[in-house]
């Protein structure tokens, strides 16, 4: 079962603050186009192993399926696999040869309860999660996580990212 996590909801996305305890590990990757978005989902997918969330956050059009789907492809091994967007499904999973990878994207729940019926504490347990819009988690966010946060700068973007306990000796692996 999922439990509620520790602090309150939203405590690791004011990214104009200071990492928050528990997040020792901070890195912003400027993202001039699509290509280095991809590139960068590539290298976060070749660290991903079980037990991995991965909290994407960021306004509509910034990102983050494409980020998600390069993810999946580089930790599948699988570069032109299509991986469709889990919008209307809400989760896609996938067998790859290290770990399950679900990409789950929560724009269309309701409230955190209709999470619950998704299997998200299995995935948390077993497999590495990727999400959009975790705020829809509310308080069942785990805590220990990777928060990459997507928004505009200038022509492109920029990946504002906070590594939970169980990615500071990986964090160096998702610079370019």
């Amino acid at each position: 079962m999922i439990l509620p996590a520790t602090r309150p909801l939203g405590y690791a996305w004011r990214m104009h603050d200071s990492p928050p305890p528990g997040y020792p590990s901070s890195l912003r990757i400027i993202l001039p186009d699509t290509a280095a978005t991809e590139a960068f989902g590539a290298r976060l997918g070749l660290t991903l192993r079980a037990g991995d969330v991965v909290a994407l956050q960021g306004d509509l059009g910034m990102g983050k399926s494409t980020l998600a789907r390069a993810a999946v492809r580089a930790a599948l091994s699988e570069p032109e696999l299509a991986v469709p967007s889990p919008t209307f499904t809400l989760v896609q999973s996938y067998d790859g040869p290290v770990c399950t990878v679900w990409h789950v994207d929560l724009y269309r729940l309701d409230g955190p309860e209709d999470a619950l019926e998704l299997g998200l504490d299995e995935a948390f347990a077993e497999a590495a999660t990727l999400i959009e819009w975790p705020d829809r988690l509310g308080p069942y966010l785990p805590v220990d996580r990777l928060d990459i946060t997507l928004r505009e700068d200038g022509e492109g973007r920029v990946a504002d990212i906070l590594a939970g306990p169980s990615w500071t000796t990986r964090i160096e692996e998702l610079r370019p």
